[in-house]
């Protein structure tokens, strides 16, 4: 069974290994990828406290008036003092390259997506901005903007799920299909490790530094693997999940929840002829005790004269995909409904925990620098694996002097 194992272990590795390289290497880039955004450029998320903030709506006018082609989408607001208010506008592309985002569109927000689980058509209300304008809450001025599909750590994304070939792509595939062989990959190497006896698990839980390069790759590849073998197999099986949509549906089963075909439609606002609607200022204050006491919260305005006010509330702690989301009406300011993640099926409280498991953001910043440290030694397999592989390569390979001495001593 070892040998059996072992060649499963080793031609799944050559097969997809320079896919998991790559993969594994984006990946740790992109644990740190607000981090890395935020320390390159602290101009445009942090500002310096003032007095006191403007309106929200003085702020969303005086931006659109410095973009008045710019269609709103989407306000997000820190109860940090020190952070920007986020202006989502959808800005008119050039035709051509609006296919870029429906390629690239997260699993999750595509019906065709091979790990969805709603429909890609969407209400109004959830229309995403392809620009972000960064505004000083105290003044109103626009201290930068921001296309994150173009730039690199987009492309760093894209390559982590598409190999840059775009979403329901051959390298869309690819990299499916890679994981999926990660998971064989890491199983087999937990059962190639698993020692006979009490003295062997003692030499493969430690490295031996001082030993022959032989000996140090070997280690290298054994008891890295066993200390992140688990962390992996989390990791891919969540990968998994945001890939196919049969493990998709596997989460919801073991769960015993079914799958969300569609996303549910917002309430409607009661119409009000004459009555002027509300400002968001004054569609928030039904709000705020929960909005004071939140890490950030997302409103969106409503679309036509029957549609309301989303607005999308993180309480401080909690995960981001764990939102609350509250709908207003527009004209009497009244809660016209909720869309609460404590009231979500157990199928989608655990579905939305996927991606930031994935990604280790589940608990901040200490699962961020775990994830960190295992996608990077997850860079040892391959090479290591290589290396291994090449040695038992040569070790068997028949050596030319040894053959002709025997030739000779059997024709004496």
């Amino acid at each position: 069974m070892k040998v059996f194992f072992r060649t499963i272990h080793l031609y799944l590795s050559l097969a997809a290994g320079i896919v998991i390289f790559g993969s594994c290497l984006t990946g740790t880039v992109l644990v740190f990828e607000k981090e890395i955004d935020h320390a390159l450029h602290p101009e445009r998320y942090y500002v310096k406290p003032q007095a006191a903030r403007l309106p929200l709506s003085q702020l969303k006018a005086m931006a659109l008036k410095q973009m008045p082609k710019a269609k709103p989408a989407s306000i997000m607001v820190y109860n940090d003092a020190e952070r920007t208010v986020e202006f989502g506008v959808i800005v008119p592309e050039k035709k051509g390259k609006g296919n870029k985002e429906k390629q690239t569109a997260k699993p999750e927000e595509n019906k065709k997506g091979r790990g969805g689980d709603i429909k890609d058509k969407k209400p109004k209300e959830a229309e995403r901005a392809n620009l972000i304008l960064f505004i000083n809450p105290y003044n109103g001025e626009v201290v930068g903007q921001y296309s994150r599909r173009q730039s690199f750590l987009f492309s760093v994304e894209m390559y982590h799920r598409f190999l840059l070939a775009g979403k329901d792509s051959a390298g869309d595939l690819i990299v499916g299909i890679a994981t999926l062989l990660f998971l064989f990959i890491l199983i087999t190497g937990v059962i190639l490790w698993w020692p006979k006896t009490k003295n062997i698990m003692r030499q493969r839980l430690k490295i031996k530094w001082g030993g022959s390069t032989k000996r140090l790759t070997h280690d290298l590849h054994l008891v890295t693997g066993f200390y992140t073998s688990v962390f992996l197999i989390v990791t891919v099986t969540t990968g998994l999940i945001m890939s196919f949509k049969w493990a998709n549906k596997a989460l919801y089963a073991v769960t015993g929840s079914a799958i969300q075909i569609e996303q549910p439609k917002p309430p409607r606002s009661v119409y009000q002829a004459g009555v002027k609607p509300l400002s968001i200022d004054e569609a928030l204050k039904g709000l705020s005790g929960k909005i004071n006491t939140a890490n950030f919260y997302t409103i969106r305005t409503p679309k036509d004269s029957t549609g309301t006010f989303s607005v999308n509330i993180l309480p401080q702690g909690a995960i981001e995909s764990t939102a609350d989301t509250y709908f207003i009406d527009q004209y009497s300011g009244r809660l016209a409904g909720s869309q609460l993640f404590a009231d979500k099926s157990l199928g989608q409280r655990a579905r939305a925990l996927v991606k930031p498991i994935h990604t280790g953001a589940v608990y901040g910043l200490p699962t961020k620098i775990i994830s960190f440290i295992v996608c990077l030694l997850s860079l040892i397999f391959p090479v290591t694996g290589v290396m291994m592989w090449l040695n038992r390569i040569k070790k068997k390979k028949p050596d030319a002097k040894r053959l002709v001495r025997h030739k000779h001593v059997l024709q004496a």
